[in-house]
């Protein structure tokens, strides 16, 4: 069993001003043929889950290609896109013949000229591989589930948690469905259905954990091999944009067709219940220093300052007021600030320094803040760990803010906050701290909920067009909640 596998992914918010270029994928994760390490990427766990199978049973032989991810950001450069991508088509028709290519993708890449990167990809896949091969890959729910990407893949499953704490665990169901495929033991069809809306559907609090959970339920039974959600990603101005179910069924279309309209209209059911509530930046403040108890901080989310949803995540509106009230104990994670890592470093640690921090990108997020700092930590390559995967932050800092006991990790590669060793891998006592603000949606909450005497999320404004009601969406042709209240009638 010859089997192709590789990993081309990023998350475009098409309203960022943050271009994507192929440098963001050398400073996040670039592997070679061959040179991929064992810990996954967020979207490349497909390729390991077939490398470890492959050492248990020789009939497998595994060749692997490229594999590459950048932090989300904006329009993807197309020279990028498509040097990486014929690299992947080279190397795969190297391979050739494979019984099958097992791809690690994202599903809300879009480059100049491409506003589906994904469907793109696949589709010359499957014309250098013939009808008989099997195509299958894994995605990120947030994304945009096309009709050339179901016209060209056998299997196509996603992650089922937000935060995505399953993605390995998917990645080894896709090669799962992939293997039988090519055994012959299993037919895959695809079946899926427009739910006609877009929402945030976080799995760490009802309505959708109860939801995800029957989806679980489902997998294996009734001849029903696969079940995702495709939540969709509101930032990005592309004619499918919105959430969609996705069933794999064995052999049976028409079954696999019943239950993603059932399920999907389920969804629409809940829809506009399903969002972590918010507050303002002083609400949120005044809830936060209530809640904080020795030994366990309380946990803010700048949700839409959130570089995991392709902003630059240099906004400066909630360490602006924190300053203002002069809050204690404090430290947050991250401000995006290649030059003032720069600074940071040229100055050394212990010293103090004039420094402006953040508001480069765009007036949205805030105004920079002019500060006398002192330096207590440089890295070259600062880290934090997700789930089994590590994410650099590229050179990075800790500066303390002059007449305050408020702590800022400066990072140069733009990364969403994940796990609690952010911090401490940079030296800050987390359990000393009365207040941690995280730059991150949702993907924080596995990691910080252990830790945090309360989460509470903030919308203290930023670029991320969070309000699709009011977006100007200008490729989207379909009608959707919660844009018309009924798009389901005519």
């Amino acid at each position: 069993m010859r089997i192709f596998t590789a990993s081309l992914a990023t998350e475009t918010n098409t309203f960022s001003p943050v271009p994507t270029d192929r440098a963001s994928f050398e400073m996040a994760f670039h592997a070679p043929p061959g040179q991929h390490p064992e810990t996954p990427t967020l979207c490349s766990s497909p390729m390991l889950a077939l490398r470890r199978r492959a050492r248990s049973d020789k009939r497998l032989e595994i060749i692997e290609g490229t594999a590459a991810w950048a932090e989300p950001g904006g329009l993807l450069n197309r020279q990028a896109y498509e040097g990486l991508r014929d690299a992947i088509l080279s190397e795969l028709e190297q391979a050739l013949p494979v019984d099958g290519v097992v791809l690690g993708l994202h599903g809300a890449m879009v480059a100049q000229g491409y506003d589906d990167c994904e469907g793109d990809l696949l589709e010359r896949v499957r014309a250098l591989v013939g009808p008989k091969a099997v195509i299958a890959a894994e995605l990120d729910p947030h994304s945009h589930l096309t009709p050339k990407r179901v016209a060209n893949a056998d299997i196509l499953a996603a992650f089922l948690e937000f935060p995505h704490t399953d993605f390995y665990e998917r990645g080894e169901h896709v090669v799962d469905m992939a293997l039988r495929a090519i055994a012959g033991e299993i037919r895959p069809l695809i079946s899926t259905f427009d739910c006609r809306m877009i929402d945030v559907y976080p799995t760490s609090r009802e309505p959708m954990r109860s939801f995800v959970d029957r989806l679980k339920a489902l997998h294996g039974k009734d001849g029903i091999l696969s079940v995702s959600f495709i939540h969709g990603f509101m930032a990005a101005d592309v004619p499918e944009m919105g959430s969609r179910m996705l069933v794999v069924s064995d052999g049976d279309k028409a079954r696999g067709d019943r239950l993603a309209e059932k399920l999907g209209r389920e969804i629409f059911a809940l829809r506009g219940t399903t969002m972590m509530p918010t507050t303002g930046i002083d609400e949120g403040l005044d809830r936060a220093l209530k809640a904080a108890r020795p030994g366990r901080p309380a946990v803010i989310a700048d949700m839409w300052d959130n570089p995991g949803g392709g902003v630059a995540g240099d906004g400066t509106l909630l360490l602006r007021r924190m300053i203002e009230r002069n809050i204690k104990r404090a430290a947050l994670a991250t401000i995006w600030d290649p030059i003032a890592v720069t600074f940071a470093h040229g100055a050394g640690e212990g010293a103090q320094i004039d420094m402006r921090i953040g508001g480069k990108s765009g007036p949205l997020g805030g105004e920079p803040v002019d500060a006398r700092v002192t330096v207590r930590k440089v890295a070259r390559e600062g880290w934090q760990s997700f789930g089994g995967s590590r994410v650099t932050l590229g050179p990075a800092a800790v500066v303390r803010l002059a007449g305050s006991e408020i702590d800022v990790i400066l990072n140069t590669n733009r990364t969403q906050t994940f796990e609690p060793d952010i911090f401490t891998n940079m030296g800050i006592d987390v359990a000393g701290q009365s207040l941690l603000v995280v730059k991150s949606t949702n993907h924080f909450h596995a990691g910080f909920a252990p830790i945090a005497a309360e989460i509470i999320y903030v919308a203290a404004g930023a670029t991320y067009p969070n309000n699709p009601r009011e977006t100007n969406y200008r490729k989207l042709t379909r009608r959707i909640w919660p844009r018309v209240e009924d798009p389901f009638r005519a």
